[in-house]
């Protein structure tokens, strides 16, 4: 499938990113090759292949995976102790959001 250089400049424009006219040009080489590749994966049959909802089957107990296990947590006073700015039992961090 091919890719304009108008459609590189605008996904690049999107990403808010700056690209050389060298640079666009290698997208747009490979943006065509993965636009074809997944063309090639849409001529797969898959009709009689199950939804994959987990990309790795564990069990419990298996080699992959633990059970959870609850404990006791650090009371709250013992988690702040060390905490430069408390306020109402809780962390107090400056703010980041304008």
């Amino acid at each position: 499938m091919a890719v304009t250089i108008e459609e590189v400049r605008h996904i690049a424009n999107l990403a808010n990113l700056e690209f050389s006219e060298e640079e666009l040009r290698t997208f747009i080489v490979q943006f065509s090759n993965i636009l074809d590749h997944i063309e090639q994966l849409r001529q797969v049959n898959t009709e009689t292949i199950e939804p994959t909802y987990h990309a790795v089957v564990t069990e419990i107990n298996s080699e992959n995976s633990r059970r959870d296990n609850t404990r006791a947590s650090f009371p709250q006073q013992v988690a702040l102790m060390n905490a430069p700015d408390v306020e109402q039992g809780q962390f107090r961090v400056p703010k980041v959001i304008k």
